[in-house]
């Protein structure tokens, strides 16, 4: 005997269940049900539903809410019979044992979908299928065998319903008229490219699907903020077929609206002084008139006004129905376009933002400066920067090496890939190793979380390492190591890391001597040592010195906001005749002070306040800032002229001075004798000499 569950959920015939003999179906909130009911007041485990003695019986496991058959609750075993409904919080199941009578309703019988799998947890949309091998189609209660092969029946390559047309070449009703242009209108307004066609393609719609003769679509301005007022609106769209003008609706009833978020229809307004729509002679111009919100979310951004000027043409409630429906679906066309504008002007934005980064970036990887050593350090650089050889940057504190390193990242194949600076020196060793190859959770005190090394975030790109020399000699294996290629730990860690990171090394210290006194490792300063670049001190190239400081005079007059037109006469003499102990780093600093604290429009002499330290080359007794008079010397003049000087520097500590002129004692001792060089007598005619 066949037996059905016909599922009713609110005011739908949603699905049918086939009952099985020999198979218990359950019925509850939960997934694990046969047919499940998504409402909070159904019971996880609600009823079930089973054959008996050949009577199909239904058993209220305990539900919470209750379970009723024909409105009359029940509890325990209720046998059922043909007819029966049976209601389960919001859902109803009918129990028949002919589909034919599973549908009170004529108007549900054939838009029932029924499942292919009889027994198993209904499934929408596909035809019954019986045990037999037949197809039951609901509401004609027909029987077709289905032994004969598969074949198809239509063929479309569009839609019909998103294709204008006239109306009477759709076999239907009003109302599906109706959503016929509805889903077509909405297909059309989401391809729209502004708003001003979003709102004339809405009227044109709304002009084909009621009966009206003129209107307009009404929107706040863009960044309206707050409730609107009727007169805030502005108009987008407009169209009368008769009348030569649009006339906007009344304050009353575009207030109504905007303050209840309801559309309105009102007919027969001739006369009235809140609906009609009067213009400046007293006339009235509408017999019935439609106004509808435009809302996004629960703000109302406009107002979709209709009305009909003839006695013969009256919108009706239907009529309002399309416009509302109208309304809402421009609303979301109108959302989405301000979505789009809005990403199109956050990207526009971050274009910008991207451009100025990469003018900043590059200005300041950008060597400035045009004199011939200069010159050979970019090209260098030019060809050093597309291998993936390790490059030792060499030079004073100051003269940009780390611009250097970063002019070589940006012009390699690594510029997409980060680049990651270290300063060596600035570190303890233990945090050093951390820095660089990082470290794991409770490695040491203070590690409360995994870090990631200089190591791993400069992956794929290029790792900078300032002032190379102060690494201990214990980083320095371990650095060595990950140089010839060979994976890391982090500290405190045992997972093997490997990364692909250019190495670039800078030091202002002297390596070889650094490794002759087995400070540094002999292999890792060849290592290192591939490609090396000195970049020579700003009192070298001496030709850079007034293209810097007007650079960095540009670039702090735009920072300060001030307008200094630059350096007087005896400014630029000084700046020329200074040795820049301090380098391109001094330079920079001076100008940034000048501009700041300067009083007139050009920078003077007392403006640069320059320093009266010695450069590093050991020419502590040179007065910086005044250039002394030349005088024409032999060279071992002037050789004898820096040893005395040094000698009497170090109160003619001989061991000092002949570390300091970087030659042995004995050489030392020979050049005093050859000069003849004496050092200075006390009162009691004695040499005083510091051995």
């Amino acid at each position: 005997m066949l037996a059905y569950l016909v599922i009713r959920e609110g005011s739908k015939w949603t699905d049918v269940f086939r009952l099985v003999p020999g198979r218990t179906v359950t019925i509850g909130r939960a997934g694990t049900n046969q047919i499940v009911i998504k409402d909070e007041r159904c019971s996880r485990n609600h009823v079930e539903v089973f054959l008996n003695r050949g009577e199909w019986t239904l058993r209220d496991l305990d539900s919470r809410n209750g379970t009723f058959i024909n409105n009359k609750q029940v509890r325990g075993d209720n046998v059922l019979s043909p007819g029966d409904i049976v209601r389960i919080a919001n859902c109803q199941l009918g129990y028949v044992h002919d589909l034919t009578h599973a549908f009170p309703d004529p108007d549900h019988a054939s838009v029932l979908a029924v499942p292919p799998q009889l027994g198993d947890e209904t499934v929408l949309g596909a035809p019954l299928i019986a045990d037999t091998g037949e197809v039951l189609e609901v509401g004609e209660a027909s029987i077709h065998e289905v032994n004969e092969p598969t074949h198809i029946t239509h063929r479309r390559n569009q839609t019909r319903y998103l294709r204008p047309g006239p109306a009477a070449d759709l076999p239907i009703p009003r109302v599906g008229q109706a959503a016929a242009k509805l889903c077509r209108l909405a297909f059309e307004l989401a391809s729209q490219p502004d708003i001003p066609s979003v709102a004339h393609l809405a009227l044109n719609g709304l002009f084909e699907g009621t009966h009206v003769d003129a209107g307009a679509v009404l929107l706040v301005p863009r960044g309206y903020e707050g409730m609107p007022n009727p007169t805030d609106l502005q108009v987008v769209a407009s169209r009368t077929d008769h009348e030569p003008v649009y006339h906007r609706p009344s304050s009353f009833l575009a207030a109504t609206v905007l303050r209840d978020g309801e559309a309105v229809l009102a007919r027969n307004i001739e006369g009235d002084s809140q609906l009609g729509l009067r213009d400046s002679k007293g006339e009235f111009h509408a017999t019935s008139v439609m106004c509808a919100p435009v809302r996004q979310e629960k703000r109302v951004i406009g107002l979709i006004h209709l009305y009909s000027t003839e006695d013969h043409r009256v919108p009706d409630p239907d009529d309002l129905e399309f416009t509302l429906a109208v309304a809402e679906n421009m609303a979301l066309a109108l959302r989405n376009l301000q979505r789009q504008q809005e990403l199109a002007e956050n990207l526009n934005q971050t274009r910008n933002e991207i451009v100025q980064l990469r003018k900043q970036l590059g200005a300041e990887s950008e060597l400035v400066g045009s004199s011939l050593v200069l010159n050979s350090v970019q090209q260098q650089i030019a060809r050093a920067a597309p291998s993936r050889a390790t490059v030792l940057i060499r030079g004073e504190s100051g003269v940009g090496k780390e611009l250097v390193a970063r002019a070589m990242h940006y012009a390699s194949p690594r510029k997409k890939g980060p680049f990651v600076c270290l300063n060596c020196a600035a570190l303890s060793e233990s945090l050093l190793e951390s820095e660089l190859f990082g470290h794991e959770r409770g490695a040491f005190t203070g590690a409360t979380e995994r870090k990631i090394g200089k190591f791993e975030a400069a992956h794929a790109g290029t790792l900078m390492l300032d002032e190379i020399g102060e690494m201990s000699p214990q980083i320095q294996a371990k650095f060595l190591r990950v140089l010839e290629g060979h994976p890391f730990e982090r500290v405190g860690g045992a997972q093997p890391i490997k990364t692909d990171v250019r190495v670039i090394a800078a030091t202002n210290r002297d390596l070889e001597r650094a490794v002759a006194d087995s400070t540094f490792r002999r292999d890792l300063y060849f290592r290192l040592r591939v490609v090396e670049i000195y970049v020579p001190p700003l009192r070298k190239r001496p030709e850079d010195i007034l293209e810097l400081a007007a650079y960095f005079l540009d670039k702090f007059n735009s920072e300060t906001g001030r307008k200094l037109q630059g350096f007087t006469p005896e400014a630029i003499e000084q700046m020329q005749n200074y040795r820049w102990p301090g380098n391109v780093r001094e330079l920079k600093n001076v100008i940034e002070r000048a501009v700041v604290l300067s009083r007139s429009d050009l920078i003077e002499v007392e403006d640069l306040n320059l320093s009266s330290l010695g450069t590093i080359s050991g020419d502590s007794n040179e007065m910086p800032a005044v250039k002394a008079m030349f005088e024409p010397l032999s060279l071992e003049d002037i050789e004898k002229r820096h040893i005395l000087a040094t000698l009497t520097a170090t109160n003619w500590n001989k061991s000092r001075t002949a570390s300091i002129l970087g030659v042995e004692r004995s050489t030392l001792d020979r050049k005093i004798k050859r000069y003849e060089l004496r050092p200075p007598t006390s009162p009691r005619g004695d040499w005083l000499v510091a051995e």
